[in-house]
């Protein structure tokens, strides 16, 4: 069983960041106001290391952004656990990805990257939920990124739709039984500002009529067809948990609490197919 071996300074040069790290983007982001930090208290935590390939060398499994920090700050050397023994790129990336959470959020594309590295490796959400700490029903999200087309995962990875908008898209778009990639674009585009009731409804038009064209169904959701707002009073332990629901799914209140009360009525066959 891997243990703690010992904490202790170890020089920055005899350092090298592990590939099990799971954050690949935005790693400089905010390094300067953690450095500043670090220079006014000191650093509060020690990295994680294990014996590197190369002997003599350290390879950090979680920490790379209080180690960037200390080189910022001219740092010789840095507090660091080291482990037992070596570990795998799988047991690295999820312990990378767990210390991460508690931290700073990820970059959406990172946790994407590692979710699906770790799905292919054990074959279930549930297993890779289990791992990262993560919700189940995000890692099932992320996990399906690998099934959009090129274009919307570039979408997705610039931040011009989120991954549950660009699934939304392509399943309009596969209700035709292929995929349209400039229409599938359009689809997602269109409906990342919109509520989460109106992109349900443009996924469902679709499916009810594959022929309908993607600028009927669309405009049909902005003028409110089919579509009823109502006024709901919640408790603050209601309000609360509605939000947590909506963090977990990478969505809005209002699409959380739209898909909490479908589910409700689904549930109790409330809903006409």
């Amino acid at each position: 069983m891997i243990s703690i071996l010992e904490i202790r300074e170890i020089r920055l040069t005899d350092l090298v960041i592990g590939r099990g790290q799971v954050r690949t983007r935005d790693v400089g982001k905010e390094v300067d106001e953690l450095a500043e930090s670090i220079a006014q208290v000191g650093l509060l935590e020690p990295i994680v290391v294990c014996a590197a390939e190369e002997t003599g060398n350290f390879e950090i499994i979680t920490g790379q952004r209080r180690f960037l920090a200390h080189q910022i700050l001219g740092k010789e050397t840095i507090m660091a656990a080291i482990l037992s023994e070596r570990v795998d790129e799988v047991t690295a990336k999820v312990l990378s990805v767990t210390e991460n959470l508690v931290r700073t959020n990820l970059h959406s594309s990172d946790l994407i990257d590692v979710c699906t590295y770790l799905y292919k490796r054990y074959g279930t959400v549930k297993a890779v939920a289990d791992e990262t700490g993560l919700p189940y029903n995000k890692v099932r999200q992320y996990v399906k990124y690998d099934q959009l087309t090129p274009d919307l995962k570039n979408l997705v990875d610039t931040g011009a739709v989120k991954l549950d908008t660009a699934l939304r898209a392509q399943r309009a778009c596969e209700a035709t039984g292929t995929v349209d990639v400039e229409e599938a674009k359009q689809f997602a585009l269109e409906m990342e500002p919109l509520s989460g009731a109106q992109r349900t409804a443009i996924v469902k038009a679709r499916e009810e009529d594959p022929t309908r064209s993607a600028d009927d169904i669309i405009e049909e959701a902005k003028g409110g067809g089919k579509i009823t707002q109502i006024v709901v009073t919640l408790t603050t332990e209601m309000h609360t948990a509605i939000k947590k629901y909506a963090a977990a799914n990478d969505t809005t209140s209002d699409d959380a609490a739209g898909r909490l009360i479908r589910e409700a009525l689904d549930a109790n066959n409330l809903l006409e197919d």
